[in-house]
Parts: structure tokens; C-alpha cells; sequence
């Protein structure tokens, strides 16, 4: 651990103290550090009340006080079951101990009177925090399965100085009221229902605005760099997921396969169990294991799949990703090298099987829209193509004011053992890569391991206005489905040679991406990007015909405006219009009308004054037309 996640992780044992000395009769499951503080789990039938928080916050520090020494206990297995029965807490910490695989060291970390099983490490006395905080309640299930019971869980956060908390508590503040569910609710932008799916996105009139301006920003962008437009099906066949790899191997974060429903019913009929109907769906034939093993050059088909062909039950998937879908229309017809590269994009709604308790509003959801593309290119085309899909990436991020970002070069692992293909071709993968990020003039990283299992990919990791990093954007180099797929093109020396495959992404998923834009702009979304662009307000009923003339002109402009009718006085109107962050405000009145003439209230620069009508409409359209952030008002 670093010197930050023991504080923390020691931060969460004296949350676990406090805890047991207030409510000696909750059981408690685990606390571990994360990126941005620690929680612990906990099964109590109090329900936690932010009144709780204080008290238990107010303990805290009295066992930091008391200066406890953190000591490690290294025990058998036997004697761990008694240490954890004797304190009363088998409910969850046998389960815990369960996990630690026979023959590894088992150890508990001692502070005053409590113990926990625990790897460690921690600070060596518990006065070493001087600055943490509680944050907040919230409901987990019990390892994250739904089908358990939902425990408590209490967040915190910790830091070496309070300065440093005090700054980090400030952001948190600062979140609070960019919060995309928050903002959401409020400009009335996507909905989320119980009746439909929890991390299933219903947008909104406003909210599917902004998605299709950004679907056609994209869409314009892909036809000037000669991509072809594509449609897929939400499902697939099984055999196709078997092919490309992804099936089973990634069943934990797919939906389950599902077979025909004839077959389902003859298989209700013969009493087959979900183990065996799960057996029957993840098999493959002797035939497919030796193809793809052909294919592959070497073993990927685990010999404990292999079944009877009689006993193989197909099916379908909801599809997990777009890749195998653009890949068979690829091969679709022949290729000549004259023909690539091939340029496949599509915005393709894809399902993922997500914890319940990693949901979060549009940022984390288990059905979302990739603005997807897949070329297929010769290995010559390779760095070009890369630096393509990277100029593309970076022309989103900069017409969208994103402009502080790193670059991750994701690799294979030096073990290789989850990875696919030929070493030699990761190595030319790689080393594409690299160069291609090298072209970006920003920094980047290399972090092994992290690659999609068929290639190495640049991700786009976003510094958002009040500092926290989001990955988004991201393009990838595969030499291994081309060969899974037995995908060619005819060379100019007349063979057979085999493509290679580039994944790119600029937004990643339409729903995650609008969800960081929606904190990213607090709601303030610029003109062209805003559900509603201008907001006409007559001081008067007198002025209303002047209103809806020029309604009817700023719509044939094709911007999207409202006019407000209501009786209200004019200040409450003003009001409503910044409440529902419009980016322009046009008063009407009696000179207004007379003159031809408005004025305007501009969200990011406040007054500017009345203006002819014909002037503003053409800078509108102006603004609208190039996509243009608004310029901030001199300070």
C-alpha cells in the first residue's frame, strides 16, 4: 500500500472502533481503502442517520487520541475461526476468511480492543490521523450481489494534513451541486425507473437533444475522414461470442445467454438444472475447438469445454459489445488492399452486466450507446489509421472545452497468460501505440495490464473543471480477431493476407459521456449543445405578438426557443430562465418592440445590452453553427 491508503485503511479500523464502542451489536464485513477515502460495510438493524455520523465521527477521534498502537497477529486457520466467533462476528468475517486461499498467511491487525482480520498494512499508531472526515450512508449488498442481504455502508476519507482535507471537501462540495443526477432531475434531462431497470437510461425530450447534437457532431466529424455508416442488432448468437473470445470468458459482466424458446421448453420438460443448461451453453464442439485453435496457432479453446456435439445447446446474447457484429460485415463481401481501409461506425446500444452496487446514474449503467467504429486496415495503414482515431478523439475533447487530459497506453500483462494473439504481433502493436501518443504533446503513461485482451489501446483519461479524471475516449489495435474470424483481403500480390483491426471511441458511451458533460458544464451547456437555446420574455402581454413573430424566426433559423407566456411578473421570469440555464434571455419590451430590437442576458457573460434583432440572430446562428464555447465575460 502507499503511505495514503494505510491512512486510510487505518482510518477504516477506527471507523470499525468507534463503530462497536456505540453499537456493540453490529456485525461487520469489510473496510478497505479506496481511491478517494475508505468505507466500511456493516449489517446493523439501527438505520444510520447523518445524526449517527456525528457521534460515531466524535469517537473516531477519541481512539485516535488514545494513540493505539496498530499490531499485526499472524494466526492459523483454526485460531481465526475462534478469534472471529469470540468476538461475535461470523456472520460476515467467516465468509471473509473463506477467501484467503490454504497455504497463504492469515493475519488480524489489533488497535485497544478491537481486532480485525486484516493483510494490513497500517500507520503504527492510531494518532497518526489528524484529518479524516464521514461522508456519508449508503446501501451495499453484502459482496455486491443483490441476492444478499444490503448492508450499511459507511464513507469516509482521510488525508496526511487538514489542509488537504479542507481542499478536498471544498471539490466535494463543488460536485455536489454539479452532480449529473442532480442536474438531471432538475433540466428534466434523462429519468431512471424501477419498473424499467436500474442503469437503464430513458432520456428525455432535453436530454436526447443533447445526445443526438452530439451523435451529429460525431456523425459530421466520421464522413470527413471517410467512414461508412452501419446498423447491427442488439443480439447475437452465441457461436459468434464463442468465436471472438468474449463468451463465456466474460460472462460475469454479461447479460446470461439465453437458448431458443423451443429449446427452452423441451429443456424445462427433461428437468435440466441451470448448472447443466449452463454447461451446454458455454460448450463447444471438438470441430470449433480445432478451428479456432488452427486459427489461433496454439491452444485458447480450454479442453473442459469440449463436448458432444448432441449436448450443445445455442442461443443468444444480448450483445456486449459491437466488434464481432461490424466484423462479419466486413467479411461480408471480398476485399482488395485497394479497398482499405475499411472505415465501419455505428451508434450500437451494447449491455453489460453491472453490480447493482456500481450503478451510477448515466456514469455507470447496464445498457448504453458506444460511438462506435471499427476500421479494418493493411499492417502498413496501421499508424496512420491510429493517428486518425486519435486527431478525432482530440477534435471532441477541444470543441467541448476538455482540453486537460492524459494519454494511458494500456499493454499486456509480462506474464501474457489473459492475453491472445502472437507476441510478435503485440509487440508491433505496442510499439504503434507508443508512437502514435507520442504525437499528442501531452503526457502519457504505459501501464501493463492493461489492455483489452486482443490488443494494447490509448485511453483518454479527462481532468474535469474541478479536477477529478474520467476515461473516455479510447482506440485500440487488435491482430487477434481478424485471425479468430479468418478475416482476408487480397494483396497486391494477389494472396490472401490478413487485416488488422482498430477499435476507436471517442466518447467512449454516449450515456457516460453526457453524464461527465453534464457535471463538466454544471448544466451551462453551451448554445449549440443546450436542449433549449433562447428564451423570449415579454415584460407584457403588449409585446407577446412581438414575440411570437420573432419565435417563428429564430425557429425557421433552426434554433431551438420558447416564449413565455405566463403572467408572472418579469424578474420571476428572468428567474425561471436562469433556473433552467438557458444560455440566452431576451426581454421584450414596449422600445424593443418599436426598434426591432432585444435584450440580451447571455448566461456566461451577464448583461449585454439591447441589440438589433437581424444582429443577434446572425451571431446566434453563428455560434450554433461552428460550435463555439461561450466566452466568459471579462472579469
Amino acid at each position: 500500500m502507499t503511505p495514503l491508503e494505510e491512512l486510510r485503511h487505518s482510518a477504516s479500523h477506527i471507523l470499525a472502533t468507534a463503530l462497536l464502542r456505540i453499537f456493540p451489536d453490529a456485525k461487520l464485513d469489510i473496510g478497505p481503502p479506496t481511491d478517494t477515502g475508505f468505507y466500511y460495510d456493516i449489517d446493523l438493524d439501527h438505520k444510520l442517520t447523518a445524526e449517527d455520523l456525528v457521534k460515531i465521527e466524535a469517537e473516531m477521534k477519541k481512539v485516535a487520541d488514545e494513540n493505539q498502537p496498530f499490531i499485526r497477529k499472524e494466526v492459523s486457520r483454526e485460531e481465526a475461526v475462534e478469534i472471529i466467533k469470540s468476538r461475535g462476528q461470523e456472520r460476515y468475517k467467516l465468509g471473509r476468511l473463506a477467501d484467503i486461499p490454504e497455504g497463504e498467511k492469515i493475519s488480524f491487525y489489533q488497535n485497544g480492543e478491537f481486532m480485525d482480520l486484516c493483510a494490513g498494512t497500517h500507520v503504527r499508531y492510531t494518532a497518526k490521523l489528524k484529518a479524516f472526515k464521514l461522508l456519508s450512508i449508503a446501501g451495499a449488498y453484502h459482496r455486491g450481489d443483490e441476492k444478499n442481504k444490503q448492508l450499511q455502508r459507511i464513507y469516509g476519507t482521510a488525508f496526511p494534513t487538514k489542509e488537504e482535507l479542507a481542499q478536498y471537501l471544498e471539490r466535494q462540495e463543488q460536485a455536489k451541486a454539479r452532480d449529473h443526477r442532480k442536474l438531471g432531475k432538475e433540466l428534466k434531462l434523462f429519468h431512471i425507473d424501477d419498473d424499467v431497470g436500474q442503469g437503464l437510461i430513458l432520456w428525455t425530450p432535453a436530454g436526447a437533444t443533447i445526445r443526438q447534437e452530439l451523435q451529429t457532431f460525431i456523425a459530421d466529424e466520421l464522413r470527413k475522414q471517410g467512414y461508412s455508416q452501419v446498423f447491427t442488432p442488439h443480439i447475437g448468437k452465441l457461436t459468434l461470442y464463442k468465436t471472438s473470445g468474449h463468451f463465456p470468458y466474460y460472462k460475469e459482466s454479461q447479460f446470461t445467454a439465453f437458448p431458443e424458446p423451443d429449446a427452452m421448453a423441451q429443456l424445462a420438460t427433461e428437468g435440466c438444472s441451470c448448472a447443466e443448461l449452463t454447461t451446454r451453453l458455454e460448450g463447444v464442439s471438438q470441430q470449433f475447438a480445432d478451428e479456432i485453435n488452427r486459427r489461433a496457432g496454439k491452444d485458447v479453446i480450454a479442453k473442459e469445454r469440449i463436448m458432444d456435439p448432441t449436448q450443445l445447446l445455442d442461443g443468444f446474447m444480448l450483445k456486449p459489445m459491437n466488434c464481432p457484429h461490424h466484423i462479419k460485415i466486413f467479411a461480408s463481401q471480398p476485399h482488395s488492399y485497394r479497398d482499405l481501409p475499411v472505415r465501419l461506425a455505428e451508434f450500437g446500444t451494447v449491455y453489460r452486466w453491472e453490480q447493482s452496487g456500481e450503478l451510477n446514474g448515466m456514469t455507470r449503467v447496464r445498457g448504453f450507446t458506444q460511438d462506435d467504429a471499427h476500421l479494418f486496415c493493411t499492417p502498413e495503414q496501421v499508424a496512420t489509421e491510429v493517428l486518425g482515431c486519435l486527431s478525432l478523439v482530440k477534435t471532441v475533447l477541444t470543441t467541448l472545452g476538455m482540453s486537460d487530459y492524459r494519454v494511458r497506453v494500456g499493454l499486456r500483462d509480462p506474464d501474457g497468460k489473459k492475453f491472445a494473439g502472437d507476441p510478435e504481433k503485440w509487440d508491433l502493436a505496442e510499439a504503434a501505440c507508443r508512437e502514435a501518443a507520442k504525437t499528442l504533446g501531452v503526457p502519457f503513461t504505459e501501464e501493463p495490464g492493461e489492455a483489452a485482451f486482443y490488443g494494447p489501446k490509448i485511453d483518454f483519461v479527462i481532468k474535469d473543471v474541478i479536477g477529478r479524471e474520467w476515461q473516455l475516449g479510447t482506440v485500440q489495435v487488435d491482430y487477434v480477431l481478424p485471425v479468430r474470424f479468418d478475416l482476408s483481403y487480397i494483396g497486391a500480390d494477389n494472396q490472401p493476407h490478413r487485416p488488422v483491426m482498430i477499435h476507436r471511441a471517442p466518447f467512449g458511451s454516449m450515456e457516460r459521456f453526457c453524464g461527465v458533460l453534464i457535471e463538466h458544464f454544471a448544466g451551462d451547456f453551451p448554445a449549440w449543445l443546450a436542449p433549449e437555446q433562447v428564451r423570449l420574455v415579454p415584460i407584457s402581454e403588449k409585446q407577446l405578438d412581438y414575440g411570437r413573430d420573432l419565435l417563428a424566426q429564430l425557429k425557421a433559423a433552426g434554433a431551438r426557443a420558447s416564449l413565455d407566456e405566463h403572467n408572472d411578473k418579469l424578474g420571476a421570469k428572468i428567474r425561471r430562465a436562469e433556473l433552467e440555464k438557458i444560455p440566452y434571455t431576451l426581454v421584450l419590451g414596449a422600445k424593443e418592440a418599436e426598434a426591432r430590437s432585444v435584450s440580451v442576458r447571455s448566461r456566461a457573460r451577464g448583461d449585454e445590452g439591447v441589440q438589433p434583432f437581424a444582429q443577434y440572430l446572425e451571431r446566434l446562428k453563428t455560434e450554433i453553427s461552428t460550435r463555439a464555447l461561450p466566452a466568459k465575460k471579462p472579469a
